[in-house]
């Protein structure tokens, strides 16, 4: 369902969050998209509390920008078929939605897309490769 590991490789390492990525297998690599993009909206909802406007649309962007560009550039929907499609359409549901949050300053947005990726970084969670079936496709 993923067309390449690349674009969500490009994206983690734009947005400056933790290292590990290039030793990521592709699996690891949208946990930590998630991961990422939960991590940004814990901090806009801090700034938005705060009233730190400039700094609230940072990490409104920094979540956008990986929700965007790598776990929707990162979809294959042609072979994901229409769970891929779902998946595209949510993402965009999502940035939608943080752009709204930015513009009209509503933590329940943020909220509601952290519950949405939450959910996802959890099935996620639960379809991780067995790890001999790692061992025997060399980590791929």
């Amino acid at each position: 369902m993923f067309a390449t590991a690349q674009h969500g490789i490009n994206a983690y390492m734009s947005v400056g969050l933790e290292t590990g990525v290039p030793e990521a297998d592709p699996h690891k690599l949208i946990l930590m998209l998630y991961e990422g993009a939960l991590l940004a909206l814990a901090d806009a909802k801090l700034h938005m509390a705060r009233r730190e406007t400039a700094a609230k649309g940072r990490a409104l962007s920094k979540a956008i920008m990986i929700i965007e560009s790598g776990l929707r550039a990162s979809l294959d929907v042609k072979a994901g078929g229409e769970l891929g499609e779902r998946l595209d359409a949510l993402y965009a549901y999502m940035c939608d939605c943080l752009l709204r949050a930015n513009l009209h300053d509503r933590p329940e947005a943020v909220d509601e897309v952290s519950r949405l990726l939450n959910e996802l970084r959890e099935a996620w969670e639960q379809i991780r490769p067995a790890p001999a079936a790692a061992a025997r496709t060399g980590g791929r």
